[in-house]
Formats: C-alpha cells, structure tokens, sequence
C-alpha cells in the first residue's frame, strides 16, 4: 500500500497522488518552510501514512 500523506510536525498536512510525488511535495515544504532542514526519500516513507 502506498504511502500518500504525511503530517509534519509544525502542522502542515502534506498529500500526495503517490509516493513519488508525496517525497517531492515534503521536500518541497522543507526547503519553504524549514530551511537547512532535510530529509531523503526513506525518511519521508518512514514518517508517512
């Protein structure tokens, strides 16, 4: 079962249409919102839902 959604810690809801583009979206969040913060794929997959 894919993972699509993910909830990061500062409140933001991030949703995906598949994992592919769930880890872009959260990558995406991280550069925007939380700077100097990151993460690969398999930490994303771990986090998400």
């Amino acid at each position: 079962m894919a993972k699509t959604h993910l909830n990061c810690p500062c409140g933001e809801a991030i949703t995906g249409t598949d994992e592919d583009d769930l880890v872009e979206k959260a990558q995406a969040h991280l550069a925007e919102a939380h700077p100097g913060r990151e993460y690969d794929r398999d930490m994303i997959l771990f986090m998400a839902y």
